[in-house]
């Protein structure tokens, strides 16, 4: 059994998932209450499961872009019980599972989250192989210029939108398709199903140096919240 913990914004989750299975699955604006939410989460999680934590054989945490602070709370709960527990961990980019949630295209595919002071986070994915991979690097888009960010062809867009925010692209950008509100949110399920395939590969991280992605930190200052 798996336990996948996200807490990249105030949008959070976590989910149980074994072999080709789910397990249980949670999903909830915290209104950045994480601290006090996250190890009550779980235990309700695991009880409406029957699952005890004995019965966990990895941890899996995405590892951000996000806030600054929620991400330091989940890597640390997962990093705690992973070292408690004697059982591997695994972190998985925060843009990479929503991407998985994504059907499969030959146009590429825009992943994004808010990334603070009005600011997003957003990564490009091609479709290869059978999966969405990662291209070029992560960028941050003020909210203002969101809509120059895409290109004048045909794209994909999944993310962290308001309504507001769709309408404004959709009007600005007609050449993209907004993946709807539902494949939009990020799901925990697909995190688990990434880190199970590593966990049998046995592609693990070491909990001690295993640490978020975070924007534009610069040294001496403290990243901007989500």
């Amino acid at each position: 059994m798996l336990l996948a913990v996200d807490t990249s914004t105030q949008w959070t989750g976590l989910a149980l998932y074994e072999e080709n299975q789910v397990v249980g699955e949670m999903i909830w604006n915290t209104r950045n209450h994480h601290t006090v939410e996250m190890a009550p989460a779980i235990r309700s999680l695991l009880n409406r499961c029957g699952v005890e934590t004995q019965d966990l054989k990895a941890l899996a945490v995405a590892l951000g872009p996000g806030s600054f602070t929620s991400l330091r709370i989940g890597l640390a709960v997962a990093k705690g019980m992973a070292l408690a527990l004697h059982i591997p961990m695994i972190g998985i980019p925060t843009l990479d599972f929503l991407a998985a949630a994504q059907p499969g295209s030959e146009d590429p595919l825009a992943c994004i989250l808010r990334a603070g002071r009005g600011r997003f986070a957003l990564q490009w994915y091609g479709f290869m192989k059978g999966k969405w991979r990662a291209q070029g690097d992560l960028q941050v888009i003020e909210k203002a210029n969101l809509a120059e960010a895409f290109p004048p062809h045909k794209a994909l867009v999944a993310g962290e939108l308001s309504a507001l925010e769709r309408q404004s692209l959709a009007r600005k950008c007609k050449q993209l398709e907004l993946a709807d509100p539902a494949r939009s949110a990020r799901r925990p399920a697909y995190l688990a199903q990434l880190a199970w395939a590593r966990y049998e590969a046995k592609q693990f991280d070491e909990p001690v140096s295993l640490a978020p992605i975070y924007l534009h930190v610069v040294p001496g200052s403290v990243p901007a919240e989500a």
